[in-house]
């Protein structure tokens, strides 16, 4: 049984099937919503390449990406622990620096008008800004 603040969670054959699109999407200069989190385990020290969903922001300086599966995600952690990360974005290397996790209603301030009801739904955000 999970946790009480943690959220369960995607379910694991509506990752097998996404993830194949996501991995050839991400990144990419014409797909500027979805970039690539280059990061490392925290314990093992294993690469990794996570695509991931970018949420625009009222700050140019700022990136915001949203935790749908709530604050225990363990890439969000890895890059919190790193003190930043690498993105891929829009077809360029982004690098980030401190990075926090904070709740749904302060992302929401964040994000431009259009994207503040759904960020604010969910329950946690990662904060981060361009190095």
């Amino acid at each position: 049984m999970p946790e009480p603040d943690r959220v369960p969670g995607p379910p694991r054959a509506a990752q097998r099937a996404f993830a194949p699109v996501a991995n050839a999407l991400a990144g990419r200069r014409w797909f500027p919503l979805w970039a690539v989190v280059h990061h490392r385990g925290r314990r093992s020290g294993t690469a990794y390449a996570t695509p991931i969903a970018v949420v625009p922001t009222t700050d140019r300086a700022t990136i915001l990406i949203g935790l749908p599966w709530g604050a225990h995600t363990n890439w969000a952690r890895n890059v919190v622990a790193a003190g930043g990360a690498v993105l891929t974005w829009r077809g360029d290397e982004v690098a980030t620096t401190a990075p926090r996790i904070v709740e749904g209603a302060e992302a929401a301030a964040l994000a431009k008008p259009f994207f503040r009801f759904v960020v604010r739904r969910m329950p946690a955000a990662l904060v981060l800004r361009r190095s």
